[in-house]
């Protein structure tokens, strides 16, 4: 319990001061006025002010916020800063900077992690192992077994699961010579056969890990689940962290757009409880587990913040861009009616996820 408590501390605690410490420099980087950075809301535990901002550690760990001076038009400004400080007065371009520096900072942080990750111990990949044969399917018929390994496609050495399914996906049904590597049958001695195959991929349908079908170019094989690490430099490990970064977006998006669109169910939506359970699972396993978790969280993190919905940063930036096209702010009314349809959505987000991770509790 108290490895769980810590890893949910620092983890957690972690990616929200990043993500406001983006917000922070970035303000000031432009020389506007903070009055306050703090880890938390509501009551403050611990406080010390340096210069004119306040830092503050607050009751409630769910978040945490930047004051800016004069975030809103027509607000006070705190003793001791100037008119020149007001986030509010600053062209719109500077405030869109402002606000889409907290969720660039929550993706920097997951490239940055995957890149220690990459570099400290390896990219994992995913060999092309034969788990399964599924009945009647190319592969079967051409003698597949459970256990071979598929080491190359007309003469081009495979090096992963993907790189096998890509090939297979771009060969348009046309035959194809693999190269396979069958290990020896168990309780023999050497180092198995290889042998080569023509197959030709048959155009089949397959879920994705939405549960959504499709159909590709399959030849009826399942993957064996055996995972490489492959030593990378440091350099190379920045590339294959971008990577890996890039990959995190593309699926958390794709999850938020598949939510949207009721592919995923509302009761897969997960809050704080199921997030502090993943991170102590990850605890009790491994660092690099958890480094990975830190990473997928931090990704999730700054796309929803930068979803198009006012009271998170995605709403903000759209007042601005919309100020930056029209040349003028949009009206302080729609901007309140904005924030107060934004506030609900956020409420009834928490109310589902916390039901939903309650609910989990109750059924395990």
């Amino acid at each position: 319990m108290l490895i769980t408590t810590i890893a949910v501390i620092l983890v957690l605690g972690g990616l929200i001061f990043f993500h406001e410490l983006g917000h922070f420099s970035v303000a000031r980087a432009f020389k506007m006025g903070v009055s306050t950075f703090s880890l938390g809301f509501g009551p403050k535990l611990l406080k010390k002010r340096v210069g004119k901002t306040e830092y503050a550690l607050s009751l409630v760990p769910l978040g945490g916020y930047v004051a800016l001076v004069g975030e809103t038009e027509g607000a006070e400004i705190p003793e001791g800063f100037s008119r020149e400080e007001v986030f509010s007065l600053r062209p719109a371009w500077q405030r869109l900077l402002v606000v889409l520096a907290g969720p660039i900072a929550n993706i920097l942080m997951a490239w940055a992690i995957c890149w220690a990750l990459a570099f400290c111990w390896g990219t994992p990949v995913l060999q092309a192992d034969v788990a399964a044969v599924m009945k009647d399917s190319p592969a079967e018929r051409a003698g597949l077994k459970v256990g071979d390994h598929i080491a190359a496609i007309d003469g081009k050495t495979i090096e992963s699961w993907d790189e096998m399914s890509e090939t297979i996906a771009k060969s348009d049904g046309r035959p194809m010579d693999l190269e396979v590597v069958r290990p020896a049958a168990e309780g023999t001695f050497g180092q198995g056969e290889t042998l080569h195959v023509t197959l030709a991929a048959e155009r089949s349908t397959r879920k994705t890990i939405f549960g959504e079908e499709e159909t590709a170019w399959l030849i009826g094989v399942r993957g064996g689940g055996r995972v490489l690490k492959k030593p990378e430099s440091f350099f190379r490990a920045a590339v294959a962290g971008l990577a890996q970064t890039r990959d995190m977006i593309s699926l958390t998006w794709q999850s938020f757009v598949k939510l949207a669109q009721r592919v995923v169910p509302l009761d897969q939506v997960g809050g704080p409880i199921m997030i502090a359970q993943l991170v102590g699972e990850q605890a009790h396993q491994s660092l690099p587990g958890l480094l990975m978790l830190t990473a997928l969280i931090s990704i999730n993190l700054g796309i929803l913040n930068l979803l198009p919905v006012p009271v998170l940063d995605g709403g903000t930036a759209v007042f601005c861009i919309i100020e930056i096209l029209a040349r003028r702010p949009v009206p302080m009314k729609m901007q309140e009616w904005g924030m107060r349809v934004g506030i609900f959505l956020l409420i009834a987000l928490m109310v589902l996820a916390t039901f939903n991770d309650v609910w989990r509790l109750v059924k395990s």
